[in-house]
């Protein structure tokens, strides 16, 4: 018999809603939460598990895909359309050869899934990391977490590559090869997208408020980054650094047209935000919630290097110019109120599949010329 172990994260022991028309999975996977520590409501199908949810508001949901009446999805996109429960975490149970499923849940706002048969073990650690994410933005912190992001947003954007760079000279002070940990593609497709305004929107939220604004858009550029197949991604303040190569498995689509896809999809995750923003917030007058992106073709490291800013242990970090243009493509694509803005030698390696406009050269210190740019509005179909 599993040894049992409370978890209880902030002052209350977190409840969990538990969906499946199988009465079998449902008291096991309750059998398991409860061993573990926490609170469990049963339902047998999306329409009773969603009453549920709106009379206890849980923290967290696990939620079968195929079911009779509401379905997984379904009660995915209900949640997410209701204003008091959209922030409530979502894991989805899909059998394997049920892929289709899986993209279309994480991209109706699912957090997580997990493929059945599962384990105790992945059903454990799957439910612990979402109630992990959610504390991290617990309002005991949010206004010092809200603070911080600010302060490491104007400190990374000028040392983020210098430092990398030094960190690596460091490593590599002549022509060795490095970490054999390390991954290296020649071709591969930076993209960093960032909130404009975000100071605006700090001046008119609480940090509780802002916080629920920063957690949505981090859960839905994931999801976007996810679904499109991102090599590598990771979080930079309140922006996304996404790495998209040829190597992975992304039913052959080529890598750059998966960046730009992404890119173009963050503004519709934009856009829900703004509506998300106006309907909570009807009475007061907020910035536009804008997300601009900047991408970039070439060189780019995976590598794995000590915490730059803190030294801690390893992580794994994007590294190389590409990645310091991207950067540089995304703070130039605000001033010009361009939401997406590439570099001119990536979309000519997709010449007929790209909708463009505008086109101008930005400058960028220590290079004798400056790099040729323009707005990608969207993409052609193939």
């Amino acid at each position: 018999m599993a040894t049992e172990r409370t978890v209880v994260l902030g002052t209350t022991t977190p409840l969990i809603v538990v969906i499946d028309d199988s009465a079998e999975i449902r008291s096991l996977m309750s059998l398991v939460l409860r061993n573990d520590g926490y609170k469990v409501l049963e339902a047998r199908d999306g329409v009773v598990g969603l009453a549920l949810v709106k009379l206890h508001k849980p923290d967290l949901v696990v939620s079968d895909v195929q079911m009779p009446g509401m379905n997984g999805i379904e009660l995915v996109l209900a949640l997410r359309q209701d204003p008091d429960l959209a922030a409530t975490p979502v894991i989805l149970l899909t059998a394997l050869q049920e892929r289709a499923d899986m993209r279309q849940g994480m991209s109706a706002g699912a957090d997580d899934y997990i493929t059945k048969p599962f384990t105790r073990q992945e059903l454990s650690q799957a439910v612990a990391t979402q109630l992990a994410k959610r504390e991290i933005h617990d309002g005991r912190h949010k206004r010092v977490v809200t603070e911080l992001l600010l302060d490491q947003k104007k400190r990374l954007t000028g040392l983020y590559e210098r430092r990398l760079s030094r960190e690596l000279q460091q490593r590599w002070p002549t022509h060795g090869d490095g970490s054999e940990e390390d991954e290296r593609f020649d071709h591969a497709i930076a993209l960093f997208a960032d909130i404009v305004g975000y100071p605006g929107l700090a001046e008119k939220l609480s940090a509780d408020e802002l916080s629920e604004v920063v957690k949505r858009f981090y859960g839905s550029a994931g999801d976007t980054m996810y679904l499109f197949g991102a090599r590598h991604m990771h979080f930079v303040g309140e922006g996304v650094l996404a790495l998209f190569a040829q190597d992975n498995d992304t039913d052959s689509v080529n890598h750059t047209r998966r960046a730009l896809r992404a890119a173009v999809g963050l503004q519709d995750t934009a856009r829900a935000v703004g509506r998300f923003l106006g309907q909570r917030y009807a009475d007061r007058e907020l910035p536009e919630f804008r997300v601009t992106a900047g991408l970039h073709c070439g060189a780019v490291t995976l590598a794995k290097l000590q915490d730059p800013i803190t030294g801690s242990a390893a992580q794994t970090l994007l590294v190389g110019e590409t990645v310091g243009l991207a950067i540089r493509l995304q703070q130039h694509a605000g001033p010009l109120h361009w939401c997406v803005m590439a570099s001119r030698e990536m979309v000519d390696s997709l010449p007929d599949g790209v909708n463009t406009r505008g086109d101008a050269s930005i400058d960028v210190p220590g290079r004798s010329k400056g790099i040729e740019v323009c707005e990608v509005l969207g993409l052609k179909t193939p």
